[in-house]
């Protein structure tokens, strides 16, 4: 069985296509066979007040979409558009590997993995700040 597999721990929250869902007392496992369902893991979710930093605005812009609050076209051009600014910033090879795979991934519409890849920049994003600040 081909698609995405969703193992869940006991009143997990994970939201499908905009909708909230919670498991149960048990851990379980999903099967989701709609190859462009949008799954997102709440346990993963950017609460507004935290999309504070350059990457974590990004980041909740594939959100919003994951979630179904914002246009898709429109998401996609905002998280490229941040991406190429991000670039001018995170200029070492590691940093610059996950901005190529968010940047293939928003282009593809996968939102979530583009999601993922800016999550792997977060904290790099926060020694910067900190040595900025102090």
């Amino acid at each position: 069985m081909s698609g995405l597999v969703l193992k869940l721990g006991p009143h997990e929250r994970i939201m499908i296509n905009g909708v909230v869902m919670q498991n149960g007392d048990r851990r379980a496992r999903l099967n989701i066979l709609t190859p462009e369902a949008n799954v997102l893991r709440l346990r993963d979710a950017i609460h507004p007040s935290e999309a504070n930093t350059p990457v974590r605005r990004v980041a909740y812009v594939a959100q919003l979409v994951l979630a179904g609050e914002a246009d898709p076209e429109e998401g996609r051009r905002q998280v490229l558009r941040g991406i190429e600014q991000l670039s001018q910033v995170f200029t070492d090879a590691e940093s610059r590997a996950h901005l190529t795979a968010a940047t293939e991934a928003a282009a593809a519409g996968r939102f979530y993995q583009a999601m993922r890849a800016l999550r792997n920049l977060m904290p790099r994003e926060m020694r910067l700040l900190g040595s900025a600040a102090g």
